[in-house]
């Protein structure tokens, strides 16, 4: 399934367990996993039918971004996939493409499938977990934001969003445009910026995370684990939402909740000292803010506090 092995992987698939070097004396670890009808629909309601190597694709994607927004680089992964005894052989070998098309496309070129295990079940699940190196830096965390500190971010926000609402629609697949294709191809294939974390990292960031699951709640979690208010700007806001305005007009929706609520783009966002360039691939989008009185930590939009939104697991 990995191909040929990252110079990490001393020892891949073929043993009772693989064998990963980590010469900066610490490992970054994360895990995510897939199940079908709860991340994923074989069969869409607009047609669209999820090939093994969407799944695969995305499992690459969302556990490299994890890494990322550490301000690290993925060395290794290992997968365990679930799978109905009825599921055919070529969706299988479909996944294993994407999987590994996932980790050279985003850029993760040091990173290589180690090893992994295949069990029997009633739906499709798929877990990766994913080990990284930081070369010898500190990681980004979340709690270290500061007052006077720019919110930035790297990569897309509501593209998956959008997407996922055409694939939920009744616009069939056939008669989407080619946009509102790549919308749809955002949300089965996500692209994490994977050079923006560490050079985050480089550049100083003094917070950093991964937006999974919405601009509101990921950066709500910012500002908790750092104790701070989060400000966003509506000029920034709206550029965003201007791009899915299309999408949008075309099934009634509001182009700024996806930007606001919507997940799984994986793009980043991050906290910089005032003052310092941003990195390739970040734009401003806001500010950090200390505390009022008897003001607790959250999101604002123009000082005025914001609705979480975004996807919760464990919601209805």
């Amino acid at each position: 399934m990995g191909g040929a092995h990252g110079d990490a992987t001393l020892l891949g698939p073929g043993d009772d367990a693989a064998v990963v070097a980590a010469p900066d004396g610490r490992t970054v670890i994360s895990i995510d996993t897939q199940v079908q009808d709860q991340d994923f629909r074989l069969q869409w309601p607009n047609g669209y039918r999820t090939t093994g190597f969407d799944v695969g694709w995305k499992a690459a994607a969302q556990n490299l971004s994890d890494i990322n927004a550490m301000g690290a680089r993925a060395t290794s992964l290992v997968v365990s996939l679930t799978l109905p005894p009825d599921t055919p052989v070529a969706w299988v070998e479909d996944l294993a493409d994407g999987l590994t098309s996932g980790i050279r496309e985003l850029g993760a070129a040091n990173c290589s499938v180690a090893g992994g295990d295949l069990g029997r079940g009633t739906e499709i699940s798929v877990t990766v977990a994913v080990l990284g190196t930081l070369d010898g830096g500190q990681p980004v965390l979340r709690s270290g934001a500061k007052p006077g500190d720019i919110l930035a971010l790297a990569g897309t926000v509501g593209h998956a969003a959008a997407g996922l609402a055409l694939l939920e629609s009744k616009v069939h697949v056939e008669n989407l445009t080619g946009e509102q294709r790549a919308l749809v191809e955002l949300q089965c294939r996500p692209r994490p910026p994977l050079a923006a974390g560490p050079a985050a990292r480089s550049a100083g960031a003094t917070a950093m995370l991964d937006i999974s699951d919405g601009m509101l709640r990921d950066g709500e979690r910012l500002a908790k684990a750092s104790g701070v208010a989060v400000d966003l700007q509506p000029g920034p806001l709206q550029t965003l939402a201007d791009t899915l305005r299309p999408a949008a007009g075309l099934l009634a929706a509001d182009a700024r909740e996806w930007v606001l609520g919507g997940g799984e783009d994986h793009g980043l966002l991050a906290t910089f000292p005032s003052g310092l360039p941003l990195p390739p691939g970040f734009t401003a989008i806001g500010s950090v803010q200390a505390l009022g009185i008897d003001e607790g930590p959250g999101v604002k939009i123009a000082g005025r506090s914001a609705d979480t939104g975004g996807w919760d697991h464990f919601a209805h």
